[in-house]
């Protein structure tokens, strides 16, 4: 069924679509409503047409006006699309009813602290310039509140933490702690 992720910024929306699609390994589509409209709505149903299964993602849906997710109604009613809506937005109130009763909506909540450290831990250990340095994190309570439950939040946090300590500590360890978050 066509899904509408409603969530806080940061929580995995898109990341969420983008496994989905790489899992269901079904054509993808993926369209901001910021920057797109009506006509690459259009060029979108029409490329999906000729594919079984294509899945359409779209980000901030609720920016989508009223004519804009009326055009992707009878894509989805149809099944020609499988439509993955990402909104920060109520979308009880932000999208079309008709959207909205063919689709299935899962509430994201804000991440916890230890999914944050989680993360934290999989960049140093991932990232391709932070698992070349030596960084150490002393503590992290000041980075985990400031991120508000946002992973993109967090992660670029940290690494405006490592770069000012970086600046500052030459060759030795890059120590994260509190106070170098709170400057």
């Amino acid at each position: 069924p066509s899904i509408i992720l409603w969530g806080p910024p940061g929580v995995g929306k898109t990341t969420l679509a983008t496994v989905l699609a790489h899992h269901l390994q079904q054509p993808f589509y993926q369209l901001s409503a910021i920057s797109s409209g009506v006509k690459e709505i259009r060029e979108v149903i029409e490329a999906a047409k000729v594919q079984q299964g294509a899945l359409l993602f779209i980000d901030e849906i609720h920016r989508f006006n009223k004519g804009q997710q009326d055009a992707l109604l009878g894509a989805v009613e149809k099944g020609i699309v499988t439509l993955i809506g990402a909104t920060t937005e109520n979308p009880s109130f932000e999208v079309n009813s008709a959207l909205l009763s063919r689709s299935q909506v899962y509430v994201l909540k804000a991440l916890e602290p230890i999914q944050l450290l989680q993360l934290l831990h999989s960049a140093m250990q991932q990232d391709v310039v932070f698992n070349t340095l030596p960084i150490e994190l002393k503590e992290t309570e000041a980075l985990i509140r400031l991120s508000g439950g946002d992973a993109r939040k967090l992660l670029n946090l940290f690494e405006m933490s490592v770069q000012a300590v970086q600046a500052t500590a030459g060759e030795g360890a890059i120590i994260i702690s509190d106070d170098v978050v709170m400057k």
